[in-house]
């Protein structure tokens, strides 16, 4: 029996007709907003959120996020950040890098409540995929940072806990770029290293091309 065939799709670039072999997928996974929507299919199982500081409380704070499309037909909303994780980080973080003071406000109960009243799933990705994708990320020497992007939380707790012997990973919209406070650099090195270990593909390019391109 073949495995499921299961596709992250970031908010960066997607390539040109791939919406449809997106669309087709046994589960589409998308972040926050969904910026992927359109050029990147329209299917949307599960949306993960950015679930502590500013983004969380634009989307729960406003009816549009709640009612776009993506979000309408997701079966489960994921909470990326772990409130204790994040709870953790907040004395050092007010030291270093105090214009973050609202980094680490944790939103998950009002997702929970969201997904409870709207009739779905919620799940919270555990604190433990936090800190084992910070070890990970440490074998590629990344410059200081302070957290990994909610996409690679995400691609970490799918290797990790959620795969089944068989599954297709697949990547759509990760440019590896964005927040200066992701280690983005380290996080391409990360995915190319997954890719060429046959673990992961990019959608629209061979593994081999995307390791030697660092795609």
């Amino acid at each position: 029996m073949s495995g499921r065939t299961i596709t992250i799709v970031g908010n960066g670039d997607v390539p040109e007709g791939v919406a449809a072999v997106i669309d087709a997928a046994d589960l589409v996974i998308r972040f926050n907003d969904c910026r992927s929507v359109g050029k990147g299919g329209s299917r949307t199982d599960i949306v993960a959120v950015c679930n502590t500081g500013r983004p969380a409380l634009s989307m729960l704070g406003g009816g549009r996020w709640k009612t776009s499309e993506a979000v309408r037909q997701a079966s489960e909303i994921w909470s990326v950040r772990s409130g204790a994780k994040f709870a953790a980080m907040r004395a050092d973080l007010a030291r270093t890098h105090p214009d973050l003071d609202d980094l680490c406000d944790d939103y998950t109960t009002g997702f929970e409540a969201f997904a409870r009243a709207t009739g779905r799933r919620h799940r919270a990705i555990p604190m433990e995929t936090h800190e084992r994708l910070d070890r990970d990320l440490a074998l590629f020497e990344p410059a200081p940072y302070v957290v990994p992007s909610s996409g690679l939380v995400v691609i970490a707790d799918i290797l990790s806990d959620f795969v089944h012997p068989g599954d297709d990973v697949v990547l759509a919209g990760f440019g590896h770029s964005g927040w200066e406070w992701h280690p983005f650099a380290a996080e391409r090195h990360y995915v190319d290293a997954l890719v060429a270990e046959g673990r992961l593909r990019r959608l629209g390019q061979s593994q081999s091309s995307d390791f030697s391109q660092g795609a």
